[in-house]
């Protein structure tokens, strides 16, 4: 079940992205739905796999002790999988064949920090909000994770993209609204983020085991 969560919250993640970015597109409007979609998603499946929806994530709340390592494949391969649909999904209700959309061009020392710093600040405040001792049982993780990937989007979007998350950066190179060149930058500054925010964790909270 917990897969199964997974996948469904990655699925409405990269379709609300997907069908926000193609044209017609949601304009200045699309980070505010991307993510409260990602809040309600979390709400939703949180009690049941802890709504990671997202690689990065996983791989944070692992090395922070709050995710079995028998769970990791499952939950990345359930987060791609539900992206991959998601975009075969959009591209035909979109009537948008692959190719039919014009890929972002990336600086790629830009993006990468761009989506270093953001996914960092995106894993720091799950690991915070939803796992830790001194928060446990709050009502709010929900909005706080939503709400740090709205204002990633607005700050940093022009910039890489605003992924914050491998399987978002399958979904919109499959939707070809990312180059496949770009892969690389995504992968690397979202599972580097993810590392050093349970890093940093960890050393801000030695006795929250």
């Amino acid at each position: 079940m917990k897969y199964l969560v997974e996948f469904i919250g990655t699925f409405f993640l990269v379709t609300t992205i997907g069908s926000c970015v193609i044209d017609p597109g949601a304009g200045a409007m699309a980070p505010l739905a991307i993510g409260s979609v990602l809040m309600v998603m979390i709400y939703a499946g949180g009690h049941v796999s802890g709504g990671h929806f997202n690689p990065a994530v996983t791989l944070a709340v692992f090395l922070r002790g709050k995710c079995p390592a028998k769970d990791v494949p499952g939950y990345m391969i359930a987060q791609v999988g539900g992206a991959a649909v998601a975009a075969g999904l959009v591209l035909f209700l979109k009537n948008s064949p692959t190719g039919a959309v014009t890929p972002k061009d990336l600086d790629p020392l830009r993006a990468l920090i761009a989506e270093f710093i953001f996914t960092f600040a995106l894993c720091y405040v799950v690991l915070n909000v939803a796992t830790s001792k001194n928060t446990s049982g709050n009502s709010n993780y929900g909005l706080a994770i939503g709400f740090t990937v709205l204002a990633g989007a607005y700050s940093v979007g022009s910039i890489s993209g605003g992924a914050f998350n491998p399987a978002v950066a399958v979904g919109i190179t499959l939707m070809g609204l990312s180059s496949p060149a770009n892969i690389l930058v995504f992968l690397v500054g979202n599972f580097a983020g993810g590392a050093v925010a349970a890093t940093v964790f960890k050393l801000i909270n030695p006795d929250d085991k």
